[in-house]
């Protein structure tokens, strides 16, 4: 052998030939392979008998020789593979007596060529080198494609000593062949002649053509197929070369008997274990990007994938991929990549590979494993700071490469992921706080996904639903807030349970709101907080934070509201406010306010528009424009002057008109620089800072000052001027009252009023404006606080003290000239400031000024000993005592305060009362209690007595309802328990009367007036509630009798109707008068529902009497239109019943939302606030005129002659039928109401009051009378139904010939008229109920309705 590193060719034959005596060779070097396979053959049994090289025996014996041949130039190879190709085997070789040799066949097994400095070794098809080979040399591992120490088909360089290239192992081949023959059907039963002839004649032929197979061990004909005659049959060998193969073929053929018609084209070749098929990875999820590869020696492209279950072959797409290639020109490859693989694509995959007539065909049946992660699906965490785990675990347990967890939600709240890669499980800790989660309605929501990755690209995932709850969970108003000064917001705080223990806003610095913007409801399934800002300052821009706290938890929303800067109108003051020019003159308008921001300022004048220059004086900041009167068309002129603010967020405010007056020149009489021009007489206001009136430089005057023009000089017609401090204070306590801490401001603004009162009181005793504005700021206060402490209160009442005080008395009769109610004022704002009164450290508080003195105590649990308070006031020698009983403070709610409060110079400002013309002459003393009383409440009070020798003393209090709410003097409830000659003792100890029901006031409770129309009310209420029930008796007795024909049927329907409402209606009058004590209501749900069921029956009442003069109308007028019965009555009944729910389910609806449907001193529809009663005024009254209406067209048509008559003969009978049309129709049809018209207006005269009381009390009477028992036909039917029918007869016969004609009988003229407007004559008597002729039935409808 040449050594390897020269620079040629060699290769290595293997010749298989056997032989009968041993060749006389030197077998030495070329033998080993053949030893070697031996041993690798050995523990099997052969299929074939080999021999030694060196035995002696006589039996054929086979035998493989290698032969290396070694070429200068490597294109010599070819030349000699193609020769051995075309040699026809077996050869038989020279023959002698000791032996015959036959060459079986010739192989190239291996092949040496150069590359670069190196030689490498390869396997032809079929071949590998053998193991141990590939584990002592070394391979050609990068151009190999196997691993080391496996067989392998490249070695660098060859091996000194053999074995070379060796067939791989035994592959059982899968052969057909056709015969073109006729298939019989006993080749399909193996046990046939038939059968057993065709195998043994084949198999015969193929042993003898296959036996030049190397390694061949046998063949089988294994059945018969038709299709002609297909031959299946396998061939046990090694892998043989397609040229090896085809001149086996051309062997058998040649072997075979012709009659079998063999094709020789036919021949096909299956083999299945020449293919390493391999799938990456071994467990297969979804998802996986998955390789399926086969490998084989044998070198062709031509391979095709094919999926079994789907009976499909595999092309390349989107997700499949399939590469072929020949790798060292020894291995063929192909590759099939499954992208994102899933369960449809598990099954049984065939990898073929075609080369002439041999098919190399692999199977393998891959499954595909759904990954699932078991997690808990949905999950509550509460934000409450403690650590919570979520798990995901994967069902198989596999290497995974990473475990990814996500979240999606609205908030973001993080954790710490943990994977065990044993277990294949991943656990996430999170925790959460209240800040990191705002409460939505039903919690918030965050998705948590745990993701499982493998290392081929599946992922599995799992969502873990987290619901993050807290207490309370809360949705807030979605949208975003940004409105400006002055205008309107309010968010809307939602919480999904009811269970807390308080609501509250507070701002993101942690200061509360002021409880008076909000409003908390609780539901049944949760609860609702809504923060409401009617007029907004910049200091609410800001977060503001929604809490629901339960215990020590709470749970918070947030919001943020942009408020952008605007002038409030209030706060924009103008120059001038009025203002004379003359034609031909100009003058300078100007809007001032107290702040520097960039606005754009626009006057506004009718449709024209002009920009306003900008001037800055300190703080205060103004904006001009000169205004020419030549610019307007026509003079004289009335103009009204605008200035607008515009800010940033383009909304814009309108300060308060400006008017301007053009008049001509020669009028001009007044004319000052300042104040401006004026004709004589002319009278106008000016702002204060804007005259003559001096301010300091600090902040500016307020008030208004009213100038008139007196001959040529403006004269001071009332100042209303507030000095520069007290006007700074008012401006404080306007911008408290919208401030969000207001609360929280007050105690210490409360304090700078005392102090700057008391330091002004010169001009507190000097201007009347400045006193009103003291007394304006304390109104203002009052409806801040829910809580008042005792320092608190020492303010207010020393500011109090200051107002009161002597000197300053002369001011408050200016005061009182102005006809104001400034005193009253003063008085309800010291009362609202002691119901908050909550004193902090003794149950006892007393405080003392000269003109003020409080004391106050706190029910304590237990037995409350007696209220006993004394006040003295040495300076006006006044002094007063108040008592309570202790019964009655047990009635009184735990920790309630009652509060009194005297004033000795009260008296002297606190306006008269009108009928007496008397003035307090004592102390006024009010006591306060600060939670509602709902039961009966008594205290006695003694004053001292000044005039023992004058006028009765009467016991009076302060009600703040009277005199359009003004306040005045009234006695109701009180009286003189003790007259002394030095003392008088008064106790006071707080049903309604009929006519309140149309007038919305009542009359004086306690007075002459109210007494009687209780009497009135009451008694007939009675009656009317016997009668109509006595009504609907009668009705129910003769309803048969009575209601024969249409028209008297509908006219009962709605007699009986009306009875039955205004007996509803009056039941409920009793119960509303009943429930409440005149003061308040004991129940308040049942006042309401008292309300509500009064309006409802007695509009009813109203609307059946609306229908029953539209059917008196519809009858005599429309005398040619008959509508049936059922259309009347659903009519009838729609504007009966249907009307009236309507009006009263609305006005319900808008008014007690905000709990303004009812009176404060009644339970009957609210006047002052919302003018409810209008609900009930309009509609009664409007049925009122509609059927006074009807009624006036009844009388006309009765008093119009018919042709013949004399009117002058009937004069009499005509007032007598009119006198009585009147007395029925007017109680029918509600008329009596018109009185009530008169009642609605303030001062009405009693006499309207009692007129209307004492009609409608007992209008319950007349409908029974003149609708029910007037009615002949209801006599008759009574008299029938009592036996009385002859009496009845002869008293209807005797009547019938007296010498007077009955009003109603056919002959009376009047009657005729009746008939005439019906288009009818006759002699008819109107009582008889005939129902067989429309004609009959329109006669009697005019006698029917009428009684």
């Amino acid at each position: 052998m040449k050594s390897p590193k020269r620079t040629t060719l060699c290769c290595m034959i293997i010749v298989i030939y056997f032989s009968q005596a041993t060749p006389n060779l030197n077998l030495e070097s070329i033998v080993h392979p053949l030893i070697l396979r031996e041993h690798e053959l050995a523990g099997k049994e052969p299929l074939r008998q080999k021999r030694a090289v060196a035995s002696s025996r006589v039996a054929a014996e086979e035998y493989t020789v290698d032969v290396e041949i070694s070429f200068e130039n490597a294109s010599f190879l070819e030349p000699i593979k193609t020769y051995l190709n075309s040699l026809s085997f077996p050869i038989q070789g020279n023959s002698t007596d000791q032996a015959t040799t036959t060459i079986l066949s010739i192989e190239v097994t291996t092949v040496c060529r150069p590359t670069g400095n190196e030689i490498w070794c390869s396997c032809e098809t079929g071949y590998r080198w053998p193991q141990e080979r590939c584990l002592h040399n070394i391979t050609c591992q990068e151009h190999d494609g196997f691993p080391a120490g496996h067989r392998c088909s490249c070695l660098k360089g060859l091996p000194p000593k053999g074995p070379f290239c060796q067939l791989q192992g035994d592959v059982t081949l899968r052969m057909s062949v056709r015969l073109n023959v006729g298939f019989q059907q006993d080749l399909k039963n193996s046990s046939s002649a038939l059968y057993r002839s065709y195998k043994t004649d084949l198999e015969t032929a193929f042993w003898k053509g296959y036996s030049i197979l190397p390694g061949f061990k046998l063949v089988t004909v294994t059945g018969f197929r038709p299709g002609s005659v297909v031959v299946t049959y396998e061939v046990k060998t090694t892998t043989p070369s397609p040229e090896l193969m085809r001149k086996a073929n051309d062997q058998v053929m040649r072997n075979l008997n012709q009659t079998y018609k063999m094709d020789y084209n036919s021949f096909q070749v299956v083999t299945s274990n020449e293919t390493k098929f391999t799938i990456v990875p071994e467990i297969i999820f979804e998802g996986d990007t998955v390789t399926l590869m086969c490998e084989t020696e044998v070198l062709s492209s031509n391979v095709s994938w094919h999926h079994v279950e789907r009976h499909s072959d595999l092309q390349n797409n989107s997700r499949f991929s399939v590469y072929t290639f020949v790798l060292n020109n020894m291995t063929s490859i192909s590759r099939l990549t499954i992208y994102n693989i899933t369960q449809g694509d598990a099954g049984e995959y065939i990898c073929k590979l075609t080369l002439d007539i041999f098919e190399y065909e692999s199977r393998k049946k891959m499954d595909v494993t759904p990954i699932r992660i078991l997690a808990t699906e949905e999950m509550k965490v509460t934000c409450d700071n403690n650590p919570v785990s979520l798990n995901c675990c994967s069902e198989i347990n596999v290497n995974w490469s990473t475990v990814e967890w996500k979240q999606q939600g609205k908030i973001n709240i993080p954790g710490n992921p943990e994977t065990d890669t044993d277990s294949g499980c991943s656990r996430y800790t999170l925790k959460a706080d209240g800040r990191q989660c705002p409460s939505s309605l039903g919690g918030v929501r965050v998705t948590y996904v745990c993701e499982f990755i493998s290392e081929h690209g599946a992922r599995g995932s799992k969502s873990i639903e987290v619901t993050f709850t807290s207490v309370a969970n809360l949705t807030i108003t979605r949208d975003p807030i940004s409105v400006s000064e002055g205008q309107n917001f309010s968010i809307k705080c939602i919480s999904d349970v009811s269970n807390y223990d308080e609501v509250y806003w507070n701002t993101s610095a942690g200061i509360k709101i002021y409880p008076k913007f909000y409003t908390t409801k609780r539901y049944a399934d949760g609860a609702e907080s809504v923060l409401t800002v009617n007029t907004v300052t910049r200091e609410w821009n800001g977060t503001y934070h929604c809490i629901f706290r339960y215990k020590n938890s709470y749970s918070v929303a947030t919001k943020d509201v942009t408020v952008y800067p605007l002038p409030l109108e209030p706060n924009i003051m103008v120059d001038p406010l009025e203002a004379t020019i003359p034609c031909n003159g100009s003058h300078h308008f100007k809007c001032c306010i107290e702040e520097n921001e960039d606005y754009k300022v626009t006057f506004q004048m009718d449709s024209l528009s002009f920009l306003a220059e900008k001037e800055v004086k300190g703080k205060q900041v103004c904006y001009k424009y000169n205004f020419m009167a030549s610019s307007v068309s026509w003079c004289p002129k009335k103009l009204n002057i605008f200035c607008h603010f515009t800010n940033a967020a383009n909304n814009s405010v309108q300060s308060p008109s400006m008017k301007l007056n053009l008049v001509p020149g020669e009028n001009i009489m007044c004319q000052d620089p300042i104040i401006g021009v004026g004709e004589p007489g002319k009278v106008i206001q000016k702002l204060c800072q804007f005259s003559s009136v001096p301010s300091s430089p600090g902040s500016p005057t307020g008030g208004i000052i009213t100038y008139k023009c007196v001959g040529s000089q403006w004269k001071v017609k009332k100042n209303d001027c507030i000095s520069a401090p007290i006007n700074s204070l008012l401006q404080l306590a306007k911008a408290l009252i919208k401030s969000p801490y207001q609360d929280a401001k007050l105690p210490t603004y409360l304090k700078d009023l005392s102090v700057s009162t008391g330091k002004v009181k010169h001009e507190v005793s000097s201007f009347p404006g400045s006193l009103g504005a003291i007394i304006n700021i304390l109104d203002l206060l009052s409806t801040v606080p829910t809580q008042v402490n005792s320092e608190m209160m020492t303010h207010v009442l020393s500011t109090v003290n200051t107002i009161l005080s002597k000197p300053v008395l002369s001011t408050w009769k200016v005061v009182q000239q102005q006809q104001t109610n400034q005193s009253s004022q003063l008085l309800d704002s010291v009362e609202r400031f002691s119901r908050a009164l909550r004193p902090e450290d003794s149950t006892v508080l007393s405080i003392n000024q000269t003109n003020v003195q409080m004391r106050s105590m706190v029910i304590k649990p237990g037995h409350p000993k007696a209220y006993k308070q004394s006040f003295v006031f040495s300076d006006s020698d006044l002094w007063g005592n108040v008592a309570i009983e202790n019964c009655q403070l047990g009635n009184l709610q735990r920790d309630s305060s009652i509060v009194t409060v005297a004033f000795p110079t009260l008296k002297t400002i606190l306006a008269q009362d009108v009928p007496g013309k008397n003035f307090a002459n004592s102390l006024v003393m009010t006591t306060t209690v600060s939670h509602n009383i709902t039961l009966p409440f008594s205290v006695s009070m003694t004053f001292k007595n000044i005039n023992p020798s004058g006028a009765v003393p009467r016991c009076v209090f302060w009600n703040f309802d009277l005199a359009n709410h003004t306040g005045g003097w009234d006695s109701s409830g009180c009286y003189v328990n003790k007259v002394d000659e030095d003392s008088v003792s008064c106790i006071c100890d707080h049903l309604t009367s009929f006519s309140i029901l149309m007038s919305p006031d009542s009359p004086y409770p306690g007075s002459l007036l109210e007494i009687l129309l209780d009497i009135i009310s009451y008694i007939g209420l009675c009656f009317s509630i016997l009668s109509l029930a006595a009504c609907l008796v009668v009705e129910a007795v003769v309803w048969k009798s009575v209601t024969k024909n249409r028209t008297s049927y509908m006219r009962h329907i709605c007699i009986v109707n009306i009875a039955a409402s205004l007996l509803v209606a009056d039941s409920w009058f009793i119960v509303a008068a009943a429930i409440h004590n005149h003061y308040h209501p004991l129940n308040k749900t049942a006042c309401v529902a008292a309300t509500f069921f009064i309006h409802f029956f007695y509009l009813s009442v109203f609307f059946w009497m609306l229908t029953l003069g539209l059917m008196l109308f519809y009858r005599l007028v429309f005398i040619l239109h008959d509508a049936s019965k059922s259309i009347q009555k659903t009519i009838a009944f729609s504007l009966g019943y249907g009307c009236p729910l309507v009006i009263s389910v609305i006005t319900v609806g808008a008014t007690q939302p905000q709990e303004v449907y009812t009176r404060k001193n009644a339970c009957w529809l609210n006047w002052e606030d919302t003018k409810a009663l209008l609900a009930f005024v309009i509609p009664a009254l409007i049925i009122v005129v509609v059927n006074m209406t009807i009624m006036i067209v009844v009388i006309s048509k009765i008093l119009r002659p018919s042709i013949g008559d004399k009117p002058s003969k009937q004069e009499k009978s005509s007032l007598f039928q009119i006198s009585k049309s009147i007395g029925v129709l007017t109680p029918l049809l509600g008329l009596t109401w018109g009185f009530g018209l008169a009642t609605v207006f303030q001062g009405s005269n009693a006499v309207f009051h009692i007129i209307f009381t004492l009609l409608n009390a007992f209008q319950g009477l007349f409908i029974l009378l003149f609708g029910c028992l007037w009615d002949q036909k209801v006599q008759e039917a009574l008299l029938k139904k009592f036996s009385l029918s002859r009496w009845s007869s002869q008293h209807s016969k005797s009547t019938s010939l007296g010498s007077s004609t009955p009003v109603f009988s056919m002959s009376s003229p009047i009657s005729r008229r009746f008939n005439n407007l019906f288009g009818k004559t006759g002699t008819y008597n109107v009582s008889t109920p005939e129902t067989t002729s429309s004609s009959l039935e329109n006669t009697s409808s005019a006698y029917s309705l009428l009684n």
